[in-house]
């Protein structure tokens, strides 16, 4: 009886043991054959993947394995080496720009836009200018800028400005107003801007009087970079001039070119074509002005073309802007300054 006893405990051991083994065979190699089969089919789908061939053209053996250089086009246009145009009609490719003055420009726009024609009489004279962006030392260039110049004759635009001024005295406050600043104040605005009840972002300047500057030390970090001071021109004494400055003011943007950092342009508003070409001329008088008050102490050209333009005519009359500004910037204006790349006014032909 000990002996099958002991039998029985015996094969049920062993049974066990193999039932144990198996299973831990049965995990072991489940996970081999899996990273295996995984493995494989990775494989199995690289070798589908089709590999596009480009054909390439017959290529010499000389220029083989060359990275093909694009040679990039100056956009400073200089057809001074052109002949002179000695009849009416001609190519313009192969000759000259004939150059007009304002006025003539102005007159040859509006006899295009006429009602039997484009139709569009009081349509907007735009003054395109180009710039020699060089700074004074070499291999500089100078930044591009933001200003706002007041033309002499104003002319109605599709742009309705914000102004918000901060002021002491009630009585300029009321003169600033009528001069066309959408609100005027001094402590009772800042109180309000502290209490979110005005947001500045509504406004799209602000401009302030030098006696209040201290009391809107408490919202600067809410102006951050619109704080009223004299080199953005948002801080002076004669409110009601900058006022009218801001409200009828020409905005423009100097932009320069991304492949070509010596080479930037203008592009703006000048007029209507319903206006005398006489008064368009005097806002490119002192448009041209105001723009050369950036120029850099060196020699050479820092306004190098001006194009006048009207849409929807693609026409394009060249005109002399040295009739307006200093061609060349004289030796006394250069070496009057220690700082080379501090702008300069070139004196304007009389």
């Amino acid at each position: 009886m000990a002996s099958t006893l002991f039998r029985c405990i015996l094969n049920n051991a062993v049974s066990v043991y193999k039932t144990n083994t198996t299973n831990l065979r049965t995990i072991h190699t489940n996970t081999a054959y899996y990273a295996a089969r995984k493995g494989t089919r990775a494989k199995a789908r690289a070798k589908k993947v089709k590999v596009e061939v480009t054909k390439v053209g017959f290529i010499p053996h000389n220029q083989r394995g060359r990275k093909e250089v694009t040679q990039v086009r100056d956009r400073h246009a200089d057809d001074s080496y052109k002949p002179l145009p000695v009849d009416d009609v001609y190519l313009l490719k192969y000759y000259r720009w004939v150059v007009y003055t304002v006025e003539d420009a102005v007159k040859a726009h509006q006899e295009t836009h006429h009602p039997t024609m484009f139709n569009v009489p009081d349509a907007l004279v735009y003054a395109k200018i180009e710039f020699n962006m060089e700074a004074a030392k070499k291999n500089r260039y100078i930044d591009g800028f933001v200003k706002l110049s007041l033309l002499p004759h104003p002319f109605p635009r599709d742009e309705e400005r914000t102004i918000l001024v901060f002021c002491k005295n009630p009585d300029l406050a009321r003169d600033t107003v009528a001069a066309g600043a959408t609100m005027a104040g001094g402590g009772e605005i800042i109180k309000k801007i502290q209490d979110g009840q005005i947001k500045l972002s509504d406004y799209d300047y602000i401009v302030a009087h030098p006696n209040i500057l201290t009391e809107l030390v408490p919202i600067r970090g809410l102006m951050k970079k619109r704080f009223p001071n004299v080199r953005s021109g948002t801080l002076d004494p004669n409110l009601t001039e900058l006022v009218k400055k801001f409200a009828g003011g020409i905005q423009y943007r100097l932009m320069k070119d991304e492949v070509q950092p010596n080479y930037g342009c203008i592009e703006v508003p000048i007029g209507r074509l319903n206006m005398e070409p006489k008064q368009i001329a005097d806002n490119v008088d002192v448009l041209l002005k105001d723009m050369q008050l950036m120029r850099p102490r060196r020699d050479g050209l820092f306004i190098t073309r001006c194009l006048i333009k009207s849409p929807p005519s693609k026409e394009i009359f060249k005109i002399d802007p040295f009739v307006y500004v200093d061609r060349e910037l004289s030796k006394e204006v250069q070496e009057d300054s220690d700082d080379e790349d501090e702008p300069v006014a070139a004196a304007s032909k009389a």
